[in-house]
């Protein structure tokens, strides 16, 4: 509505003169959230944040409240890589930022484009350093974890703010975005009309970026050249959402692959050119290695060391690397890339599947043959490991029915945390869908399960499978209230082995338990009967199939105690020598 001006005579205003239609901080807020469809916020209110939560949900803006902002932070996280739309988080002021800066970490380190939205203290009184409420220089504190950082000060600016994170979020390589917000920014009151031209709606927030032909045909010269080729895709490939190109890249290529634990279900793991079951087998043979979306990282054991053939860890193996990344810096970070193949993942594979031509030669069947003894063996002793049925439970015996709940519901989405429940779940649980498998990423932290669980039944608005170490599930547990109370269908198994690792580990001034040990025998189901879900202790198989049958067909929120061996685990599972202290024995 326009500005109508006041009529003056003699000094008078005219009885019949409007008053100017206005606007707040908070209202420009919500409609430049809303302009750019983001219609979700996972969030903890509190001052000052308390009336933007509640006049969001009043405007359409669906406002999941939590009991922990770091919780909120990773919903928005996942949000974000299973939307390409940057996930909101809103927190309050100084120890809610805090709270939620993890998330905002975990979301730059992981290339998860999202944005953590913060009230904050005055700054005349912050840059004074004059003491006020929960006073924080926030901004500064989040730099160093944040792809890009941007404070508003303005009502006017609110639409450029939200805008520039926008971009920054999701354009390029995606990353956590921080925007900070004063308390006097949401009562700042400005004309509606002005207001409203002041929003953006985000053009092309993430352009297309496409790589160079010369860059196209040095890639594929390599790969026509390799005897021995193989085909890594990461979370990248999966976040990219061009699937049916990857898969044709793969099938038309003949090439094995090998997919990272958030690739998984991109094409099914139980496709032929599958190669997780001979990991060791291919990453060492390899003379050629196409890697989609995936960083030569500490999962990879950075490109070098024994996993990949050297004699020592400083030791290339001898793989010439070509490397499909939106960043052209990640190229030679730890081994030389040989071919660099720099622009989004779904034009570069478009540039790859255009140069490949109909007569393009498979790989040679003794690679393939010999790929395929491995997984035959592999998965034949795997299968033996599985068909055990030890009392109590171990990790086998409870994830074999967990796999064959997943096969019978390739659609649920399935979360997974912790040392052991991660690392086991991981190989022995198959996907057969993209980005159904959302776990601890680039980090391996802990504490990402129920932020996750509501992320994903809400994103989806699909069946949610969690299953959590019983050490991982304490840093997010209290979350089962919020599962509860939206009633999100989600079903989380508890791995119960007493401990960190496992429950063992004894105090050896016998005065306290030990640090890696919880308390025996613990009922987790009952915390989520404590909040009107549904709660099952299941001690065998049997119960535990039959527990996670019931929480698919109801969809009631249920959390299982799956009860395991204390002895079963190991100490910091795979990656055991990574702890110093490992070695040392008792």
């Amino acid at each position: 509505m326009g500005t109508v001006e006041p009529q003056v005579a003699t000094g008078q205003i005219v009885a019949n003169a409007q008053p100017q239609e206005m606007t707040d901080g908070f209202q420009l807020v919500i409609d430049a959230l809303k302009l750019n469809g983001l219609d979700t916020i996972y969030g903890l209110p509190g001052i000052p944040i308390t009336d933007l939560t509640r006049r969001a949900q009043a405007d359409g803006i669906r406002v999941l409240s939590f009991r922990h902002e770091q919780n909120a932070g990773y919903a928005a996280s996942i949000a974000g890589f299973l939307t390409q739309k940057p996930g909101i988080c809103l927190t309050v002021s100084a120890p809610g930022f805090l709270n939620g800066l993890n998330a905002l970490a975990h979301a730059t380190t992981n290339c998860f484009p999202m944005i953590l939205i913060s009230g904050s203290s005055e700054r005349e009184i912050v840059d004074l350093q004059q003491g006020d409420y929960e006073e924080m220089d926030q901004l500064a504190v989040a730099k160093p974890v944040a792809k890009a950082a941007f404070r508003v000060l303005h009502a006017e600016d609110i639409g450029v703010g939200l805008a520039r994170a926008i971009r920054a979020a999701v354009s390029g390589r995606p990353g956590g975005v921080y925007l900070d917000l004063p308390a006097k920014l949401f009562a700042q009151s400005i004309d509606s009309s002005l207001g409203k031209r002041s929003l953006i709606k985000v053009v092309d927030p993430a352009p297309k970026q496409i790589p160079a032909p010369e860059a196209v045909k040095r890639a594929l010269d390599l790969l026509r050249s390799a005897k021995k080729p193989l085909i890594v895709l990461g979370k990248g490939a999966a976040y990219a959402q061009v699937d049916s190109q990857i898969k044709d890249l793969i099938e038309r290529t003949g090439i094995p692959y090998l997919p990272m634990s958030m690739a998984k279900g991109l094409l099914p793991d139980t496709h032929e050119l599958c190669a997780s079951a001979a990991r060791s087998f291919v990453l060492p043979g390899a003379d050629v290695v196409m890697l989609i979306g995936a960083r030569l990282n500490w999962l990879l054991s950075h490109g070098k060391g024994k996993t990949w053939g050297g004699k020592g860890h400083k030791d290339w193996g001898g793989q010439k690397f070509i490397q499909i990344d939106i960043s052209p810096q990640e190229a030679d970070s730890n081994v030389r890339i040989d071919a660099p193949l720099v622009g989004d993942i779904g034009s570069c594979v478009s540039a790859l599947l255009q140069g490949i031509s109909s007569g393009w030669a498979k790989p040679p069947a003794e690679w393939l043959n010999a790929i395929q003894e491995k997984k035959t063996t592999n998965v034949a002793k795997m299968g033996e490991t599985l068909a055990k049925n030890p009392s109590p439970m171990n990790f086998h015996s409870a994830l074999n029915v967990v796999r064959d709940i997943v096969k019978a519901n390739p659609d649920a989405m399935f979360v997974n945390e912790g040392a052991n429940a991660l690392d086991f779940a991981r190989s022995i649980v198959d996907m057969y869908k993209p980005r159904k498998r959302i776990d601890v990423g680039t980090w391996g932290i802990m504490g990402v399960g129920m932020g996750y669980c509501v992320a994903a039944a809400v994103v989806t608005k699909q069946q949610v499978i969690a299953i959590e170490g019983d050490s991982a599930f304490g840093f997010s547990g209290m979350e089962v209230e919020t599962l509860c109370r939206y009633n999100l269908p989600v079903c989380i198994v508890i791995m119960n082995n007493n401990g960190v690792y496992k429950g063992t580990d004894v105090d050896p001034n016998g005065r306290d338990p030990a640090p890696t040990v919880f308390v025996k025998g613990a009922r987790y189901d009952k915390l989520m009967e404590a909040f009107g879900g549904v709660g099952v202790n299941a001690t065998t198989p049997a119960e535990l199939r039959k527990a996670m049958e019931d929480a698919i067909r109801s969809k009631k929120p249920t959390l299982i105690n799956a009860v395991i061996d204390e002895t079963a685990g190991t100490e910091s599972g795979r990656i055991t020598s990574l702890n110093p202290t490992a070695g040392k024995k008792k």
